[in-house]
This record gives C-alpha cells, sequence and structure tokens, in this order.
C-alpha cells in the first residue's frame, strides 16, 4: 500500500511458547463485572445490561517494558482483569457460540485516572480520558486456549510492592466469558485480533511513581511491571 504517511506499528502482544505474535485489533472492557467490586465504587450491577467500554489497541504494554505514570492525573488506580483474546469474530452471538472465538488468555491491568473519571461521572460525561490513555492497558503474554482453559476456580491477583492488593476467583464473574462476548456481539461485530478485558475484583487502588506489580491468573500466566 501506497501511504502519505508512514504506516502505524501494529500493536501486537507475544504469545507464550511461540515466536509468533498475535495481532491486536481493538480491545473491548466490561465494568462492573465484580460485585465486590462495584459495591465498593458505590455502583450496582446490572446483570441484563452490562457496561462496556473501550481503549486504543495501541494502549498496550507488554514485553515487561515500564508503564509511564499518565499526565493529568494524581490518582492513578489499577484493575487486574483477565484477558481474553479472539481468534474469529461474530455477531449477536449466543454464549455457547461465543465462548469458541476465545483463542487464547492472558492478564492485563485496566489502568485508570480515577480523579478525571470521578469529574466525568459527576458531570454525565463520557469516560474516554480516564480509560483510554496512553500506556493504560498493560498485558501478559498470551496463552493459547488449546493449552489451558481458566475456570471458575481460578485465581486472580495483584500484588503491588510484594502486597497482595486484588483476589478473587473468576467464578466471582457476574459474567462469565460466554456471556460477556455474546453480550459484546450485540453491538459490535467482534474480530480476530480483538481484546476483551472482562473485568476487575475488588481492592482497587492508587499506584506510585516507583511501584512494581505482579499479576497472575492462576498457575496459567503471570507478569510483572513497573509504574516509572
Amino acid at each position: 500500500m501506497n501511504t502519505v504517511i508512514p504506516m502505524p506499528a501494529q500493536p501486537s502482544l507475544p504469545v507464550t511458547g511461540q515466536a509468533g505474535r498475535f495481532p491486536v485489533r481493538r480491545i473491548f472492557c466490561i465494568g462492573r463485572n465484580y460485585a465486590d467490586h462495584a459495591k465498593e465504587m458505590g455502583a450496582s450491577v446490572d446483570k441484563a445490561n452490562p457496561m462496556f467500554f473501550t481503549k486504543p489497541a495501541d494502549a498496550v504494554v507488554t514485553d515487561g517494558a515500564d508503564v509511564p505514570y499518565p499526565s493529568a492525573t494524581s490518582d492513578l488506580h489499577h484493575e487486574v482483569e483477565m484477558v481474553v483474546a479472539l481468534g474469529a469474530g461474530g455477531s449477536h452471538l449466543s454464549a455457547d457460540d461465543a465462548r469458541k472465538l476465545v483463542w487464547g488468555y492472558g492478564v492485563g491491568l485496566d489502568l485508570t485516572r480515577r480523579d478525571l473519571q470521578a469529574q466525568a461521572k459527576a458531570k454525565g460525561a463520557p469516560w474516554d480520558v480516564a480509560k483510554a490513555f496512553d500506556h493504560s492497558a498493560p498485558v501478559s503474554a498470551l496463552v493459547p486456549a488449546s493449552e489451558a482453559t481458566p475456570t471458575a476456580a481460578t485465581t486472580i491477583t495483584l500484588e503491588i510492592n510484594g502486597q497482595v492488593r486484588q483476589k478473587a476467583t473468576l467464578g466471582d464473574m457476574v459474567l462469565d466469558v460466554g456471556e460477556i462476548l455474546a453480550a459484546l456481539s450485540t453491538l459490535f461485530e467482534l474480530k480476530a485480533g480483538d481484546l476483551v478485558f472482562t473485568g476487575t475484583p475488588a481492592g482497587v487502588s492508587a499506584l506510585q511513581k516507583g511501584d512494581r506489580f505482579r499479576a497472575t491468573l492462576g498457575d496459567i500466566v503471570s507478569f510483572e511491571g513497573k509504574v516509572v
């Protein structure tokens, strides 16, 4: 293709045990998918009407890179989440059919400029500047679903400077993976390359420059990083 400016780099994630990488098309996120987290945020859960938002594909931080502390905030929060990567797509899917789209699993952080989110909520404004900023989606390497599949008993954990901040099992999710993807597919046509952040448990709190984090999804995958 002959382009009038240089072609932007394709965001991608490493895959465990493979040289090939997973190209990222879009990033979808679900909010309030753990009841305890919704409660700590002063919100309620409406299972019939899940709340979705997006991040740009180039918000991913991976391969052990440091996470820059973002501008325009003094209240950066961590939200650890299981991440599913889609190898196929579709629209208006059943939960059973939607589960078949999953190519692999990872664990990531939905970083949030909480002060800007609070300001947006107070005005009834969109959350984009609070959620969709640069470097707002640190993600682990992906593990193919053919090699490991999380269960309801799988634990998701986040440690900050060696101290556990967030911990829950996937069975605590309000909507499971199939239900999340089915609901998303009524709003967007899902496609191969999409990432879906599946919600965070209770325990979200502030990050500071110099903090080190370690996120784990059971014994399936983990990753570490530093806020700089």
